[in-house]
């Protein structure tokens, strides 16, 4: 059974390097990856609905737009249980508190340790396949 995740960055490298690490998974069928290269194409996604079962959204905090922040307080408000992961390359304290009061699962900095987060993955909800 496959799940989704959808990468939020506005960096086309990102999907790309997501693209490369999770080919495996993806070709086992274990997941399903959607992109978006804002925080408003994120939410359009989500309205539209996303499918198979959206598991967890991994955002960027910084982009042009509505930030990472945003769209976390944006995805919490339309689903309280929906699991976001933040990646961003400034770790700094005042985004992590930040992150955490609104709700997010967890706080990655760049460069991602893709082992860690796989690992993270399979202890969601409906992660392991």
């Amino acid at each position: 059974m496959s799940v989704s995740i959808m990468v939020v960055d506005d960096e086309p490298d990102v999907a790309e390097l997501f693209r490369q690490r999770f080919r495996r998974e993806v070709r086992q069928g274990q997941y399903v990856m959607h992109f978006a290269s804002s925080a408003e194409e994120a939410l359009g996604k989500l309205d539209d609905g996303v499918r198979p079962e959206l598991i967890v959204v991994l955002s960027d905090i910084n982009m042009p737009g509505m930030d990472g922040l945003g769209l976390l307080q944006e995805v919490k408000r339309r689903n309280a249980e929906l699991p976001v992961i933040m990646v961003t390359a400034y770790g700094d304290d005042e985004r992590r508190r930040r992150a955490g009061e609104y709700g997010a699962l967890e706080f990655i900095t760049k460069p991602v340790d893709f082992d860690l987060l796989k690992e993270q993955l399979r202890q969601l909800p409906s992660g392991a396949a």
